[in-house]
């Protein structure tokens, strides 16, 4: 119907009167009566109150009016109001001249003309190729069908004596009252005036004159909808007279309208004429009274024929009237009914009243005899195609006809009488030569033939025919007493007895004449499984001999007689059977069957057909009957030469016995030996041009091929196989078929169908095998001949060539698109579309099975040549030159509305192509090459896809009503559409979706600019029709129909529209177009989440789809700045308060936190309702209880089945494992197998069952874990990728809360699915991630507020984030032993977590050490402390089973695992004030198995340096160890443990720390990584290097009472490496790496190279003096170090420092000074320990550096670095030290200004000037535009972060320099007290004095002061020194000293010790020279 076509008009505008609002009136009444919407029947109650009018005047248009008609012809100036839409409207003139046109040819008023054009422009898109005036047409009819339509169904749902649609008692009585209403106002003379008055050609004459009619398909749909309306108005009287009874005014009108009609030309009735005839036959039925229902009482009441005395005369009177109507058998019909009904009444009691016109009953059946009733039944009425459309029509009918023959068999009686005076007539005529009489009557032939044509048409399965059939009848055997069929013998009602009755006795001495009508008479009461059971028994008791008279042979109509008839005319034509010679075959002689003879014979053998068609009993007992051996009788008969069509109906026989496979296997098996392949069909019936031989032998071979195909078909007499059929049917059937010549034109297309379906099976059963490529031959009559292929084989085979077999095919589906296209009736049309159907099929059924064909050729190497189907099709077509094979099949889905099978079969083979990238181009240019062609496709995929008849969710077996299979067909073409959209949208562009879906494919596809239809002439697309397939009903609160509707088809929409919106090219347009024109997401997303209890897995799918599309949306409206959006969106999926509250809300939700939340009744928000959604528990499938099979085995075989399919699950194939285990059950031998076969195949069907359930489960939980990525997904874009200041910092916090808890506790019920952790740990990873983050951002924003407020740390309260962390510990232990990997993300999360209570950087104001300790002890506890403190009372909590786990994972297993696990372990130790985790590590040998760890790590670590970059996993692990054991050595305990397993040992033998690779200069250049992502081998070094020095340095500060241990051990790791230390020491150009490795070397060479080291340990006393040198070695190059660091190369470096690091120089820089700063105070720490380790005092103090105080470097920058070798031989002298002090004084103030000036910024930030702050946040953002883009809130941020960097960085400087100056002074102390005190000159002429050899003793035998070649000091040495000290160290420089005290080093609480210093040395300089 076109009304499903214009979608329901209240979306767009409101349509014209006279079509939108009666569209929306026949939408409610569909929905209230047929669909039972529930609400439907308010709705109902309001539209027709609002629609009475319509109804009342039905189809009467609104007037025409002079008013009107002004209004609308100024509408072109002045504008004119339209309904529904606001202000006026100016309209184009074109426009007003076609409303006028529109108006003068409907006859309906100006307005209401324009109201229909507009509506018909609305409109246009749905109907591409017709102009607006047009679509008016056909709205103005499909409004007068709506109206016609509704009134049907409300007469249909009022309560009445037929039948019920069980529709509630509101309803009902609703529809009953308003009908009563109409029916009042005189409805029936509306009715029928209507039904006279529309007339197709009238209406079309009309409309050609003012060019109202558009092309074919126009043309058609317009005379569909005008007929339609007859149709239905007829309808509406017809279905008011089934129900309730008419008046008798309105039952003589409808008599007065019949007494009119005419016929058709081919003598039945139109559809129209015979509903109204069948509603006066309801009107005078009463044969419902016999059923005796529970309102009989009140039915009586409500029946005019009794109640009304004057109904009854006037009818009476009417009918008996003598005036001939223009039908007399209508005449006759009627009076026949009327008579019955009088009949009927004189049985009632009621009825008595009335005898005076009951007793004219047999008159008037006389009458209506004379009328030739039956005949007019048989051709007028059975002859109508709408006859076998209304069940209610048989219905009426067959009570009619067993009426007739029960209540009046006297008249019955008579028509015997009177056939069998007939027949003695003809006889005797016949024998004396002369013509029968012309005045015969055939009633009774007549009568056995409307009964014959009635029964044998049986379209709802009703078998009416059994009434004619007693079951409890002997029928003269007395073994039949008792019961049939299971039933208890019972009394059959009278009427059946008397009906059962009537067909044996007119089978009784049957006259010839009337044989022919018996036989048909009982062909039609055999229609039916029962009926033919019964008609079976009664042929074969016909024929048994009874009495006593042996000799008289039984009835004529009998088994018996017929097949003895059968075998006696066998033997006498086998006698004639002509010789060899061909040429008899022209003339046969038939002599031996006359042409009655034939039509009895062709009768008798239609009766067997259909009664061995129905019953299989019937089959196998004649087939098996001993003496009549039908089928070899027929198959004999066959090979004489009787007439074509009596050879046509024995083939149609023997496929009737081929139904049974028993049977079939026999009858191939005769064919052979007969061979029957009927040569001669050619030759006669060609000539005759008549088939039926042809078309009955495909039929039979088709039946056979269904049953049985035997493999060896034909063994013994030729090579065996089908072969020779199957080239018959080919070459002598299909391919000649187009040029014969047909004398019906339809036999065409019937034979051509009959070939194409037994193709169709044979390709259809056929799964190519490798056997079937390989030559085999058979041995026959002692030669070898060539096996034959099966015949499925030899099909593909033709079809993967350019065959003629192909080529016809191609043929047949162009020619057939063509005839389509023409929209006409013409003969044959519907076997055409068959065989069509069989083409599009066998195509199908090719490119589905050519893969494996094409595989299995190429792997035999046989040499067959095949192309590729969808090549093929790609060739250019013989008829239209053009390459059009593909688009021809397209063109099918234009005639979807009329072919629904063949758009589905064209939909498949279009899928099936579009697999291949290549033809995919091709094409879209094939497509779009003709632009008539183009539209046409476009328009056939809109209208499959917007086909509203398509249904979901029915079954494929439930194909018994054709209306369901139907809307199956039409819901798969839809699938199949979808499913060619996602396809091509995976491949490269231009494709064939993006055609469909309406984007430019000459163009870029981005330039796209998407309309609604119709706009800017747009046509309608896929995506028109997909999106409003989706927006139905998604106004509603119930949301999208399609969802719960279609829910496989949904699922795919949602699918597509996620491709166009993730495709780049697509993406923009796309989501433009859907936010702008069809707001989709919003709408679609309110109905989240969708619950489908029936189909989980859809339902999921479809969320998933839509949540993607939105994380999509939330990205990109988010990067294009569309806020109002973003916001809309992020309201509606995380607002917890109800939607429709106050606009207020919005201001109050920020502010009301956490603690006041019952202050407002809160929804559940969208985003947690979709996660209740998704089911965490899955049922699995329990395992196989097998008998039979074993179960490893069976396991075995189905993992061998599987395969993953399209959607990427891994299913298992059902139908491979039900062939495979089939096979195995066949393959068992023996008898114990046999009896066992049942067993076997229940247990086979239980493991296909258990697979199923399996397939099922895996489905399921992919759809889930689909669901929840998704979700995850949206939930990660909503908080990474969607501005921050949408979602206010308190309520971000409250959602990730609500999350992560509702999350875990759906992960930890007890019966989630283990598949869904490792997506729900993902999501808790990144949720509490960015809780993290935003409590840390909420603190820097707010860092004002001293510790935060009372309720807990931040907005989320203390509490909340314990539970979190409860169940995320919960969750880490419920994962167990496995899941590592998942484990990895909670462990992040578990960081993430413990890094919120972790204090950020404070400022060091340097005023700390002013407090008293007091006043530290009893500060207040902070909110960070607090929440660490309780954070570990929780974990602890957990014991040992937590540590246990995290242990274990950082010992071992996957990679990142590890590392988390070891940070993890890293964090929890670092809080553990108790130790309680350290004395588990410890104690339970974890902390042995990681150092023990370090040796194996040296082998991966070594591989590391080689140049080219490898894996790093190794180096990232061995970094988050030293990390953990770095941690672990902070404490003494720790330490002393560490130290205790071999730690250092285990460091001493790491041969990785030799390795030091070429500096980067020398590196060639190309294997540098570009990304700057893998470090260079010098920087890898430093990254293992560095770790490990960190760890020695932590050990040495920690150990306080194993010092002197730990110190020798570390000793010991730097003597082993001692080569590469010293080469690090002499490192020749100091970068930044290089500064840090010396920074830390020097700390450790401080602590531990000292004399006494080795001192009381057990040193081999051999390699002593080695170690020695070792050490003194060290001393050495820390004191050259010392030269160059602290004067050579010092500018040099900072200068270098500044130039190469151009991003980020001030860091930098400020790293730099650090180390260097490092270097220098460790060096004079190493310094100042020598000299107390060597003496107390200073007279025996070590003299480390000579007395002369020259600069050490020039300060024009020229070093003297070059001659690095003198540097080092000489001894650096106390200048050096004093150099130092100058330079780090000046550094200090240096430093103090810089650390005092940032914290004067830090405290007035806010008034800093923004390019101040720029400047600050450059350093710590990457990018040249980067400052640019970051918020002013990040900017100050950055900002402040910066400046406490810079802060905490001087503070750290000034710390070291003060450092510094100290142990500079005091060694400067220490040497000049010895030299100016102590030390004796050295002459050479006084070498004999006792103080210098003293002195020289002492040198000889230290270790340290040899290597300093201080051996002659002069006196003129000693007194330059101490002048030259004299001038340096002067006032200024001790002033500035002693204001470093003042500012610094007494806020440290060190008070006087650089004053006392600087006081000893002044008076050592200025003592008198000695």
């Amino acid at each position: 119907m076109l009304a499903s076509r214009g979608r329901s008009p209240g979306n767009k505008c409101k349509g014209a009167s006279l079509w939108g609002p009666l569209k929306e009136l026949w939408d409610t009444v569909e929905g209230a009566v047929w669909r039972r919407q529930p609400e439907s029947v308010h709705l109902l109650d309001l539209q027709l109150k609002k629609h009475k009018p319509n109804f009342l005047s039905l189809y009467k248009n609104p007037p025409k009016s002079a008013e009107q008609r002004e209004k609308v012809r100024k509408a072109s100036t002045e504008g004119i109001a339209i309904q529904g839409q606001q202000g006026s409207r100016l309209l184009p003139e074109q426009l007003l001249t076609e409303a006028f046109i529109l108006s003068d040819l409907f006859d309906i008023g100006e307005l209401a003309a324009l109201e229909l054009l507009l509506a018909g422009e609305n409109q246009q898109p749905h109907f591409p190729g017709l102009s607006r005036g047009l679509v008016a047409v056909l709205l103005y009819w499909d409004g007068k069908l709506c109206v016609a339509n509704s009134l049907r169904s409300l007469i249909q749902s009022r309560h009445g004596k037929t039948f019920t649609l069980e529709l509630s008692g509101e309803l009902v009585a609703l529809t009953t009252r308003f009908t009563d209403e109409l029916m009042s106002q005189g409805l029936t003379r509306r009715l029928l005036t209507l039904v006279s008055e529309i007339n197709v050609t009238r209406e079309f004459e009309r409309l050609q004159k003012e060019r109202g009619l558009g092309n074919e398909k126009h043309r058609k749909e317009v005379s569909d909808l005008i007929k339609e309306c007859r149709q239905a108005l007829a309808d509406c009287l017809f279905a008011w007279t089934c129900q309730s009874p008419l008046g008798k005014d309105d039952t003589l009108a409808l008599v007065a309208h019949l007494e009119t009609v005419t016929v058709e030309a081919d003598g039945s009735l139109d559809s129209v004429n015979l509903a109204l005839v069948m509603a006066l036959l309801y009107c005078l039925d009463v044969s419902f009274l016999e059923q005796g229902t529970e309102d009989r009482e009140d039915l009586l009441q409500a029946l005019p024929l009794l109640t009304e005395k004057q109904y009854v005369s006037a009818v009476h009177s009417r009918l008996v009237d003598g005036r001939p109507w223009k039908l007399p058998g209508l005449q006759a019909v009627c009076r026949l009914a009327w008579a019955l009904a009088l009949h009927a009444l004189s049985q009632l009691p009621q009825g008595s009243a009335l005898a005076e016109f009951t007793e004219a009953d047999e008159a008037l059946a006389d009458q209506a005899l004379l009328g030739g009733v039956f005949l007019f039944m048989t051709e007028g009425m059975l002859g109508c195609e709408g006859f076998t459309h209304d069940e209610f029509y048989t219905r009426r009918l067959h009570s009619l006809i067993t009426d007739f023959l029960a209540l009046m068999p006297m008249k019955v009686k008579q028509l015997r009488n009177r056939a069998d005076e007939d027949a003695r007539l003809v006889h005797m005529s016949l024998q004396m030569g002369s013509e029968p009489p012309s005045s015969l009557r055939k009633d009774l032939d007549h009568l056995m033939i409307l009964i014959g044509e009635f029964y044998s048409k049986d379209l709802f399965g009703l078998e009416l025919a059994l009434e004619f059939w007693c079951h409890t009848e002997s029928l003269q055997h007395t073994s039949l007493q008792g019961s049939y069929l299971g039933m208890a013998m019972q009394r059959p009602p009278h009427k059946q007895v008397v009906l059962s009755k009537f067909v044996r006795q007119m089978g009784d001495l049957l006259p010839p004449t009337l044989y022919i009508p018996y036989l048909r008479m009982l062909k039609g009461l055999a229609n039916g499984p029962q009926c033919a059971h019964y008609c079976f028994s009664l042929l074969k008791t016909n024929g048994a001999p009874h009495g006593d008279n042996m000799q008289v042979t039984g009835s004529p109509v009998s088994w018996e007689h017929f097949f003895h008839s059968l075998m006696l005319y066998h033997e006498n034509l086998r006698r004639d059977l002509p010789n060899a010679d061909a040429t008899h075959y022209r003339l046969p002689p038939i002599r031996g069957i006359t042409q009655r003879e034939l039509d009895g014979l062709t009768s008798f053998l239609q009766l067997l057909c259909t009664i061995i068609t129905w019953s299989e009993n019937a089959r196998l007992a004649l087939c098996e009957h001993p003496q009549w051996t039908p089928a070899v009788v027929m198959l004999g008969l066959l090979q004489c030469s009787v007439q074509p069509v009596l050879k046509g109906e024995l083939l149609l026989c023997l496929a009737a016995f081929g139904k049974s496979p028993e049977i079939a296997a026999s009858l191939w098996q005769s064919l052979e030996y007969t061979q029957v392949s009927p040569v001669e069909l050619n030759e006669i019936e060609s000539s005759c041009e008549e088939y039926p031989l042809t078309r009955a032998f495909c039929q039979l071979i088709s039946t056979l091929v269904e049953s049985a195909l035997p493999v060896n078909l034909g063994a013994g007499l030729r090579a065996p196989g089908f072969q020779p059929y199957l080239t018959f049917l080919r070459d002598a059937v299909f391919l000649p078929f187009p040029t014969r010549a047909y004398r019906r034109a339809a036999e065409k297309w019937e034979v051509a169908d009959a070939v194409l379906e037994v193709f169709h099976k044979l390709l259809r059963d056929y799964e190519p095998q490798p056997s079937d490529f390989v030559q085999e031959t058979v041995e026959l009559q002692g030669e070898q001949v060539l096996a034959h292929k099966p015949p499925g084989h030899s099909l593909m085979f033709h079809l993967l060539n350019d065959s003629p077999t192909l080529t016809l095919c191609l043929s047949l589906l162009e020619e057939g698109v063509r005839q389509l296209d023409t929209y006409s009736l013409f003969p044959g049309k519907k076997q055409l579309e068959s065989a069509v159907l069989h083409c599009l099929c066998l195509l199908d059924l090719a490119l589905q099975k050519e893969v494996v064909f094409m595989d299995l050729l190429r792997e035999s190497q046989a040499s067959l040549i095949v192309s590729p189907l969808e090549q093929l099709l790609q060739g250019v077509s013989a008829q239209s030159r053009r390459a059009d094979h593909i688009v021809n099949i397209a063109r099918y889905l234009y005639h979807s509305s009329s072919n629904p099978e063949a758009a589905f079969q064209s939909a498949k083979i279009l899928q099936r192509i579009a697999r291949y990238p290549n033809i995919q181009n091709r094409l879209v240019g094939d497509f779009t090459h003709d632009q008539t062609v183009s539209d046409k496709l476009m328009a056939g995929f809109v209208e499959c896809l917007d086909n509203e008849g398509a249904e979901e969710g029915l079954e494929k077996g439930d194909d018994s009503e054709p209306a369901k299979k139907e809307a199956r067909i039409r819901h798969e073409t839809q699938i199949h559409i979808l499913n060619l959209l996602i396809t091509s949208l995976e491949l490269k562009t231009p494709n064939l979706a993006l055609y469909l879906l309406g984007y430019e494919v000459k163009k870029p596809i981005n330039s796209t600019n998407l309309q609604d239809a119709g706009v800017l002439g747009c046509p309608r697309s896929c995506l028109h029709a997909i999106l409003s397939l989706l927006q139905r009903g998604s106004e509603r609160r119930s949301g999208p129909v399609l969802t719960s509707q279609a829910p496989h088809l949904a699922e795919l929409c949602y699918q597509v529209i996620y491709q166009l919106c993730v495709c780049s090219d697509t993406s923009g347009p796309t989501m433009r177009y859907l936010r702008t024109s069809q707001d989709f997401l919003f709408t679609h997303l309110q109905h989240l989440p969708f619950i489908l209890p029936g189909d989980e897995i859809s339902a999921l799918s479809q969320m998933s789809w839509l949540m993607k599309t939105a994380a999509i949306e939330l990205r990109v409206t988010s990067l294009n700045r569309q806020r109002s959006h973003t916001q809309r969106l992020l309201n509606l999926l995380l607002d917890d308060q109800p939607p429709d509250g106050e606009t207020g809300m919005e201001e109050s939700r920020s502010v009301s936190g956490f603690l006041h939340f019952d202050t407002v009744s809160k929804v559940r928000r969208k985003l947690l309702s979709v996660l209740d959604a998704i089911n965490f528990s899955q049922d699995v499938p329990e395992l196989l209880q097998l008998d039979f099979f074993e179960r490893t085995q069976i396991e075995q075989v189905i993992a061998n089945c599987e395969h993953v399919n399209e959607h990427g699950h891994t299913v298992c194939n059902v139908k491979l494992l039900h062939r495979v285990l089939v096979a195995e059950v066949n393959a068992l031998q023996g008898m114990a197998a046999i009896g066992q076969r049942p067993l076997l195949m229940e247990e086979v069907n239980s493991i296909l069952q258990q697979v199923v359930e399996r397939n099922r489960v895996r489905r399921s939980l992919s759809a889930k874990r689909h669901a929840l990525q998704s979700w995850r997904g949206l939930v990660e874009t909503l908080l990474t990728a969607c501005p921050a200041d949408l979602i206010p910092a308190d309520d971000r916090q409250i959602i990730i809360r609500d999350l992560l808890l509702d999350l875990h506790d759906k992960v930890l019920s007890e019966d989630s699915a283990g598949e869904l952790m490792p997506i729900v740990a993902g999501a808790v990873f990144t949720l509490t991630a960015h809780l993290s983050q935003s409590v840390l951002s909420e603190q820097q924003q707010g860092a004002g507020l001293e510790g935060g407020s009372s309720s807990g740390f931040a907005s989320i309260a203390n509490s909340a984030l314990h539970l979190i962390l409860r169940k995320l510990l919960d969750f880490i232990l419920c994962t167990g032993g496995g899941f590592q990997r998942l484990r990895a993300h909670l462990y992040g999360a578990l960081l993430y977590y413990l890094q919120i209570a972790q204090k950020p950087e404070e400022p060091d104001t340097l005023q700390q050490a002013g407090k008293s300790m007091w006043e530290r002890l009893t500060a207040p506890e902070d909110g960070f402390s607090k929440l660490q403190r309780e954070n570990l009372a929780i974990i602890e909590s957990y014991g040992t089973a937590l540590m246990e786990v995290v242990c274990r994972d950082a010992c071992d297993g996957h990679e990142i695992g590890r590392m988390l696990a070891l940070a993890v372990l890293d964090r929890i130790l670092s809080i553990d004030r108790q130790s309680q985790w350290l004395l588990y590590v410890c104690n339970s040998g974890y902390l042995r198995v990681l150092v023990e760890s370090l040796r194996q790590d040296d082998t991966a670590l070594q591989t590391l340096l080689s140049p080219q970059p490898p894996l790093l996993k190794p180096l990232y692990i061995y970094e988050s160890k030293m990390a953990l054991l770095t941690r672990v050595a902070k404490t003494g305990q720790g330490a002393v443990e560490l130290l205790r397993c071999g730690l250092v040992a285990q460091l001493v033998e790491c041969q990785v720390f030799d390795m030091v690779p070429d500096s980067d200069s020398h590196r060639v250049f190309g294997q540098r990584d570009p990304s700057g992502f893998i470090p260079s081998p010098l920087d890898r070094y430093r990254q293992i290097l560095l770790p490990a020095l960190r760890l020695f340095q932590v050990i040495l500060t920690s150990t306080t009472t194993h010092h002197q241990q730990g110190a020798t051990q570390v000793l010991q790791w730097l003597i082993v490496h001692a080569d590469t230390i010293q080469g690090l020491l002499r490192c020749q150009e100091l970068s930044m790496g290089a500064l840090q490795e010396l920074s830390l070397l020097t700390g450790i060479i401080s602590k531990t190279a000292l004399p006494g080291a080795l001192e009381g340990q057990d040193v081999n006393s051999a390699a002593l003096p080695e170690f020695q040198g070792h050490i003194s070695r060290f001393q050495r190059q820390c004191l050259s170090l010392l030269g160059r660091l602290a004067g050579s190369e010092r500018e040099r470096l900072l200068k270098q420092a500044e130039i190469a690091a151009p991003g980020d120089p001030a860091e930098r820089r400020e790293e730099m000074e650090v180390a260097m700063q490092q270097v220098c105070a460790n060096i004079m720490e190493y310094c100042q320990t020598l000299l107390l380790q060597s003496s107390a005092q200073a007279q025996f103090s070590i003299c480390l550096f000579s007395p002369s105080v020259n600069e050490p470097a020039s300060r024009d920058g020229h070093t003297d670095l070059a001659l690095p070798s003198a540097l080092y031989s000489r001894v650096p002298s106390l200048g050096l030290v004093l150099f130092l002090l100058k330079n780090s004084a000046a550094d200090f103030f240096r430093f103090h200004q810089s650390h005092r000036q940032a914290l004067g910024k830090l405290q007035s930030l806010e008034q800093l000037p923004p390019e101040e702050l720029k400047e600050l946040c450059a350093a710590l953002v990457s990018g040249t535009g980067g400052v640019e883009k970051i918020s002013s809130v990040q900017r100050s941020l950055l900002a402040k972060r910066r400046l406490v960097q810079l802060i905490n960085n001087r503070a750290k400087l000034l710390a070291l320099c003060s450092y510094v100056i100290e142990t500079c002074l005091f060694v400067m102390w220490r040497h000049l007290e010895y030299y100016l005190l102590y030390c004796t000159p050295t002459d050479p002429k006084d070498s004999l004095m006792p103080g210098a050899s003293a002195y020289r003793s002492r040198l000889t035998d230290d270790s340290f002061g040899r290597a300093l070649g201080l051996s002659r000091v002069s006196q003129q040495d000693l007194e330059q020194l101490q002048s030259d000290m004299g001038a340096g160290f002067g006032e200024a420089l001790q002033r500035k000293l002693l204001e470093v005290e003042g500012l610094y080093s007494q806020v440290r609480s060190r008070y006087t010790f650089i004053q006392a210093l600087v006081r000893r040395i002044r008076g050592l300089l200025r003592q008198p020279k000695s």
